[in-house]
């Protein structure tokens, strides 16, 4: 499994990073400057970029041989490459136990849905989604690889699985109605883990990244059924099985539907909230007129106010 991977993810420190930039230039690899970064290096299709963060980043087809006979032995003076899911096993068996996982996409996104999703997943199911490469959608570096994930956990999950697509419409009006962010979440987290818990009624746990200051935000939103099961929420939960699988099919559902979404602006729709966003907020204005952005947009971001010349401040998310 371990020579099928074309990506890998770790964390290095600095001399670590420069010791690996002089093993890599003693084999010939080709170096270039990337943003955020120390270096990246080129050789056979394979790249790899030293981030300034600490974050080290393999992808192409020699993945495995550079991780396997190089990083690991070298380096990172340790075995992990193709032994995830038996280390797993033993860093973390309660990821292997029945549970659910919630996460979503499109919060930080001025175009586009929200989307929420909600996974369950337990023992052989948890670990060949692990053993395929299912991890947290941001480590997800292409599309097609999200789009290829997103099918097998249909696949492996079905009948067990929830998402919920709030398209900008939906989602304009009912912030307007709940007026903070954070509480729009805390409800679609709870409202897409009780769909779960309807189809898999014996569900005992659920996990969710904490992303309000209060980790009762969820807690308070959910119904009868779902406060009778055991809710965790913290930091980077997408380290759990279950809510990576959760990031990747809300990921996948996100690019799809921003894709629709673009096809009806007759333009595409960049993803964030950057520079090249608020132009192309201002240029679907000037062809489409004003009363159109609330259908491709979330009105609450500071990037509507520039754009209609109001002065608001974006909401800030606070509980």
């Amino acid at each position: 499994m371990a020579g099928s991977k074309t990506n890998y993810v770790c964390t290095l420190t600095k001399a670590q990073a420069e010791q690996l930039h002089g093993l890599m230039e003693e084999r010939g690899w080709e170096f270039d400057a990337a943003p955020y970064a120390y270096w990246r290096g080129k050789k056979d299709k394979t790249n790899v970029v030293a981030y300034e963060s600490g974050k080290l980043t393999v992808q192409g087809a020699g993945t495995a041989d550079f991780v396997q006979f190089l990083l690991e032995p070298e380096v990172l003076k340790e075995a992990r490459f193709g032994y995830e899911t038996e280390l797993a096993v033993v860093e973390n068996p309660a990821m292997f136990l029945p549970h659910a996982g919630i996460d979503e996409s499109g919060k930080g996104d001025f175009f586009g849905p929200l989307v929420v999703a909600c996974c369950y997943t337990e023992g052989d199911m948890a670990r060949r989604l692990l053993q395929a490469g299912v991890a947290d959608s941001k480590t997800i570096k292409t599309e097609r690889k999200i789009f290829e994930l997103a099918d097998l956990i249909r696949k492996e999950a079905a009948g067990r699985f929830n998402l919920i697509v709030l398209m900008p419409e939906t989602y304009n009006r009912l912030y307007a109605s709940i007026g903070n962010l954070n509480r729009l979440l805390a409800w679609g987290h709870a409202k897409t883990l009780e769909n779960v818990l309807e189809k898999v009624p014996s569900c005992p746990r659920a996990i969710s990244d904490q992303f309000a200051q209060s980790a009762t935000t969820v807690q308070r939103a959910l119904q009868s059924r779902g406060r009778q099961i055991q809710l965790e929420q913290h930091p980077k939960a997408e380290a759990d099985v279950a809510v990576a699988a959760a990031s990747i099919l809300a990921r996948a559902e996100f690019v799809q539907r921003m894709k629709a979404l673009g096809e009806q602006a007759g333009m595409p729709l960049p993803k964030g909230a950057s520079a090249e966003v608020l132009k192309t907020a201002k240029q679907l204005v000037q062809q489409l007129g004003a009363e159109a952005l609330p259908k491709f947009a979330k009105m609450h971001f500071k990037t509507a106010a520039e754009v209609l010349g109001i002065n608001e401040e974006e909401d800030r998310a606070e509980v």
